[in-house]
């Protein structure tokens, strides 16, 4: 006996249901939005994730608007009637028309981008990846959604047997709700950091090619180091057993130069904060640090990461008469770092500092060194923790350099909002540039016509650094660095302001925002790191042909680490 369909269990239902129309209109819609340009170049595949998710954050909004208008009880033309008629092919023919111009501008919007962060470009065979990646994510979405839509609809049928229905369906959605809220808070994202804890920690064992165990006594992890080599991690074992010579740097400077110091503890090396940072000032008291002209106290990275170039460019600015030191906080790239680990950069970082700083303040002025600042990405926002406690107030570090400050930032929001008037949010002047200014792949320190003061603070930053210029805001309002005028010079220039679909395209951003060329999005260059250290500590009788030299050699060794690694 062959079953009715009417008969087929209830669950099948998620599959074979029919579509909303205004969803479909809506959907369709968000789709061409998607096509628009964003702040980075985006390869077919990623693309087509990218509108799989719009287009279904676009029915979903179709289907709520077409559920409040009829809630609301307005009236719709009558189907099949010649206005319903009309209305249907006009919304068709809008929707189809926007969607073929964004699909024909698509591939050139791409290579208008590729061209200007000399990428490579796409032709229009990358519709065969855009299209079938596209249906298949925005499946996926809608399947899951429409199962926990099933699963609501049966609590509250469940509930309707001993409650009223709407008393059912509230109690039901509540239920539904909690449980989402669970899984994914308290099940999927923790289960998720814990697992990407796990699989960082074993890559933390490892050592990158071509780094060895120094055998200088000024870097930690060498054989008179009070930290072992095998606690540093991959990255402070990167850190201190790499950087500029004695032999290098004498070249550059013609001779006089010091063995540069470079102190680092690792999360393995001690049980507690508070004991990795004693680690740390008994490591700069061994290695000499305290008789240096200068000393770096950097925030790292989520999984311990000093880039190469901002340490580099400041130990050949000061001939080696520099000490570095840092400690590892966690094993998680920054970007999931930013998510997970934003109380523990912001402790670690006070933590380690107050330390040094404490110790420090007991030296004759005279003798000690200058101290710095240095965070890169979410290590600027450690160091911002630092700035803003009342332990510097009385002796105030010299200057700080924070580069590619994440959207978490409050000190760096709140001096972007202040900004003076007449300049740019990507390139903010705040209080005409007397402590703190910004710059960016152009040197732009000079642009403020303010004295600067003793202390200095230096934010480099890139228009199209999406971890910067992120920010739940553009969901429903447009920033201040899409409007006319304030246009950085790498934000492409038919990048729109859309409500919901700039903030997630903005969000998609975010995980390649590394994986472009140096100067563009995420990644900073020597260069770069350079003019900020000369602006904020740039020693006595340096001359601006000096930096020009300098960039030279430091992007050598940029170009000689690329072709090594």
């Amino acid at each position: 006996m062959h079953s009715h369909p009417a008969d087929a269990p209830r669950t099948v239902r998620v599959f074979s249901r029919g579509f909303s129309r205004p969803g479909l209109f809506v959907a369709i819609l968000f789709f061409a939005a998607s096509l628009a340009p964003s702040l980075l170049p985006r390869a077919p595949a990623f693309q087509g994730f990218v509108s799989g998710v719009t287009i279904t954050i676009g029915y979903g909004i179709g289907v709520l608007g077409g559920w409040a208008w009829n809630y609301l009880g307005l009236r719709a033309p009558q189907r099949g009637s010649q206005a319903q008629r009309i209305v249907f092919w006009a919304t068709v023919g809008v929707a189809g028309s926007i969607t073929a111009v964004s699909v024909w501008r698509q591939v050139g919007w791409q290579n208008e981008l590729a061209a200007s962060f000399s990428t490579e470009s796409v032709d229009p065979t990358a519709w065969l990846v855009i299209i079938p990646v596209a249906v298949i994510v925005a499946a996926l979405v809608v399947i899951t959604g429409r199962s926990i839509r099933k699963l609501f609809q049966a609590i509250a049928r469940s509930l309707n047997r001993v409650m009223p229905e709407r008393v059912a369906r509230l109690v039901g959605g509540t239920a539904v709700f909690l449980v989402m809220v669970f899984l994914i808070n308290g099940v999927l994202i923790s289960g998720l950091f814990s697992a990407a804890n796990q699989l960082f920690s074993l890559r933390d064992d490892n050592t990158a090619e071509g780094i060895t165990q120094p055998d200088v006594p000024e870097r930690s992890g060498s054989p008179a180091s009070l930290v072992s080599w095998e606690s540093l991690g991959r990255q402070g074992r990167s850190f201190v057993g790499s950087g500029p010579t004695l032999e290098e740097l004498n070249a550059f400077h013609g001779g006089s130069a010091e063995q540069p110091i470079r102190v680092y503890v690792g999360l393995k090396s001690a049980e507690t904060l508070q004991e990795r940072a004693d680690l740390v000032l008994e490591e700069l008291k061994r290695t000499g640090a305290f008789e240096r002209n200068v000393l770096v106290v950097a925030t790292t990275t989520g999984t311990g990461y000093l880039v190469p170039q901002g340490m580099d460019s400041i130990e050949y600015l000061h001939n080696g008469n520099t000490a570095i030191a840092g400690v590892q906080y966690s094993y998680l790239p920054s970007w999931i770092s930013l998510l997970a680990d934003q109380a523990v950069t912001s402790e670690t970082s006070q933590v380690v500092f107050n330390t040094v700083h404490e110790y420090w303040s007991t030296l004759p002025e005279a003798s000690r060194p200058d101290i710095y600042l240095f965070g890169l990405s979410l290590g600027s926002y450690g160091v911002e923790s630092i700035l803003t406690s009342v332990n510097i107030i009385n002796e105030p570090v010299k200057g700080a350099l924070l580069v590619g400050p994440p959207f978490v930032n409050n000190m760096w929001s709140d001096l972007t909002a202040r900004r003076d008037e007449g300049s740019p949010a990507w390139l903010p002047i705040y209080q005409e540039g007397r402590t703190v200014r910004f710059t960016t792949l152009e040197n732009r320190l000079d642009v403020p016509t303010a004295e600067w003061q003793d202390t200095r603070i230096v934010y480099i930053q890139h228009p199209s650094d999406p971890v910067s210029f992120f920010s739940p805001k553009l969901a429903l309002s447009r920033p201040d660095w899409l409007r006319e005028g304030q246009r950085g010079p790498d934000v492409p220039k038919d990048m729109t302001w859309l409500p919901l679909v700039t903030m997630w395209q903005v969000a998609a951003d975010l995980p390649v925002a590394g994986l472009v060329p140096a100067g563009h999005g995420h990644l900073y260059t020597s260069g770069e790191y350079l003019d900020g250290w000369v602006g904020i500590s740039v020693p006595e009788g340096w001359a601006p042909t000096e930096t020009e030299r300098l960039r030279t050699v430091l992007a050598d060794r940029d170009r000689q680490a690329e072709l090594a690694g």
